[in-house]
């Protein structure tokens, strides 16, 4: 008898589309934290008396704890139970959101900020359960559901946030972060069952802080480099200090019995090149989150914009998240058919065609509209495909933190692409009425990068085996 059929076990054997249901909205709750504060960046200096440079560690350090904590949550999810830790993260969300809500100072909400960043791991983590909990033939469309959850949350929390940010005070947005928290977290107690397959073992204390200090060190650099200067002392500590902490980090995960991270798994083919191949798709999908509204709202005398307010403009990009979520039917669909690598070609190729289409094309706001569609599709492939090659190749106990190692990868590259944008646009302005603008050649230029960035992974995806051996029997390879 299916779990659908036995109401009176409803609470014990939830039906599995509503434990996918729950753990989507968990991750639509993880992705809404990244844009958050979006809306209110240029006023944080007045909201927290605090310079820009200060202020600018409220998106940067949710960058840096997401990146961290992801990989280490999912090993935990692996050792302790994935259901476990999806409720200590939403918890971390709670209070964080608190924190932020109760405080005026930029110190209360950098550290909720950073505790809101943690949630980032639930992705990885509910992609692991349902491995887990789901037949294959319903495993591919429901891990690319709750891979367009990252996209989702973003793109619909955006006008959102800044509406919020428009018509009320600003702490009503973290109050809106902390109700979420709660009815995710009351959910996933109700309607997600507890998790038996578990990887026996014990925390790798020393391999979590030093991966910690190392990415730390690189996602410091990156975020902040264009800021400190490339080639300045803080920048060149950070980036050579990251290094060899990793270095050493790496070498001592080959040696003891118990790592974090096994790096023998990371290094077969299959996870390597998608791994890899995650920095370019983060950093084509951030570039056009960081360039599409500020071309949207440019004022239209500078050439380079289209006079929209934030919410107009956040609501030309929404629809790209939108689409991730409608096509993730599809996109389950094609990964039975054809395969999860063809998947992750095509929608990196769709990509590179988004980008070439407004390169050629952007003269009007539906321009944009269009090629931000395209990037959705190809995100939404893409997003799709990446957990299941990795889930083909992996052993069962160690998916929850293959997939944060994989969410890392890509968390490098949306940390990339914000520098480098972010670098480029600023390089490349020009003073307009007291105002420092970008050029229109400043967001040619971003977008020859994203091209770039995509094609790399569409070249590196070729390198992937078509039908790696299936480390799971529930897996076809």
């Amino acid at each position: 008898m299916r779990d659908d059929d036995r109401p009176r076990s409803r609470l014990a054997h939830p039906p599995r589309w509503l434990t996918v249901a729950v753990l989507a909205f968990a991750g639509l709750c993880s992705a809404f934290m990244f844009t958050l504060v979006v809306p209110l960046q240029a006023e944080l200096p007045t909201l927290l008396d605090a310079s820009r440079e200060d202020t600018s560690w409220v998106i940067t350090i949710t960058l840096l704890v997401a990146a961290v904590a992801t990989p280490i949550s999912g090993r935990l999810g692996d050792m302790y139970g994935k259901r476990r830790v999806i409720v200590v993260l939403l918890a971390l969300l709670i209070v964080g959101s608190l924190v932020a809500a109760l405080s005026s100072s930029i110190v209360g909400v950098i550290i909720g900020r950073a505790l809101q960043g943690a949630v980032t791991g639930v992705v990885p983590l509910g992609i692991a359960i349902m491995r887990d909990v789901l037949p294959p033939d319903r495993l591919g469309t429901s891990v690319a559901l709750m891979s367009a959850t990252m996209g989702v949350g973003g793109a619909v929390g955006m006008p959102v946030a800044a509406y919020l940010a428009l018509n009320a005070d600003w702490h009503s947005l973290f109050w809106l972060a902390a109700a979420l928290g709660v009815v995710g977290l009351a959910l996933v107690l109700v309607y997600v069952p507890e998790d038996i397959l578990r990887a026996p073992g014990r925390l790798d204390v020393v391999g979590a802080i030093g991966l910690a200090l190392g990415l730390t060190g690189l996602l410091l650099f990156v975020s902040r480099g264009a800021e400190w200067g490339w080639t300045s002392p803080a920048a060149l500590t950070s980036v050579i200090g990251g290094l060899v902490v990793l270095g050493v980090w790496g070498a001592y995960q080959l040696r003891t019995r118990d790592p974090l991270l096994d790096l023998r798994v990371a290094a077969r083919p299959a996870v390597l090149f998608t791994n890899i191949a995650a920095i370019g798709m983060g950093f084509a999908l951030f570039s056009s989150n960081v360039t599409f509204p500020q071309m949207l709202e440019l004022p239209t005398e500078t050439g380079s914009g289209f006079g929209m307010d934030m919410v107009g403009a956040a609501l030309i990009v929404m629809p790209a998240g939108l689409v991730m979520m409608v096509i993730s039917p599809l996109s389950g669909w094609l990964e039975r058919t054809i395969g999860p690598r063809p998947l992750f070609t095509g929608g990196a190729s769709f990509i590179v065609l988004a980008y070439v289409f407004v390169l050629l094309w952007s003269s009007e706001i539906w321009h944009i509209f269009v090629a931000n569609l395209l990037i959705g599709v190809g995100i939404g492939f893409t997003f799709a495909a990446m957990p299941m090659i990795i889930m083909r190749a992996v052993p069962a106990d160690e998916t929850g933190a293959s997939n944060g190692l994989n969410a890392l990868f890509r968390s490098v590259g949306t940390s990339s692409a914000s520098a480098v944008m972010g670098g480029v646009l600023a390089a490349m302005s020009v003073e307009v009425g007291g105002a420092t603008i970008p050029t229109r050649e400043a967001f040619e230029v971003c977008y020859w990068l994203a091209i770039i960035a995509a094609a790399v992974a569409v070249a590196l995806s070729l390198f992937i085996p078509r039908h790696p051996t299936s480390a799971h029997p529930s897996l076809p390879s």
